[in-house]
């Protein structure tokens, strides 16, 4: 998510009725570590468009029968999935660009054979030179 989406700009009432649920049910969610809306330096709460996502992640899993804290749950484990993700997805890239590294090395450390100047010597004439 960007910036934007986790700016919080709604206060509670039009949070609220956007949402369509009461505002007591939003401060329900926020007791029970399900929303965690921004707080003004006067403390009122506000609410961005990424706690519009999770509110109606919330309503999906309980319109499906999951009660709150299976939803915590849920919603906790999902967000760990989507860091291991991230992750993964962050190690990838490192060890592309560490393997693209290592194959530029390599065109750099290697002398093309035809530039290259090579002494073969014959083994058994020169132990039978060196016994003379």
């Amino acid at each position: 998510m960007n910036d934007r989406e986790h700016h919080a700009v709604y206060v509670i009432s039009v949070f609220a009725e956007i949402a369509g649920v009461h505002p007591q049910t939003l401060r329900n969610y926020e007791r029970s570590g399900l929303l965690s809306p921004q707080r003004t330096s006067g403390g009122s709460r506000r609410f961005s468009e990424a706690d519009l996502a999770a509110l109606r992640r919330i309503q999906d899993l309980t319109n499906e029968g999951v009660n709150l804290e299976g939803v915590k749950r849920i919603m906790k484990l999902e967000g760990e999935v989507a860091r291991l993700h991230e992750e993964a997805t962050t190690r990838t890239h490192e060890a592309q660009s560490s393997l693209a590294e290592t194959h530029r090395q390599y065109r750099r450390d290697l002398v093309p054979i035809q530039n290259t100047i090579a002494v073969f010597l014959d083994s058994r004439r020169r132990s039978r030179g060196g016994a003379k």
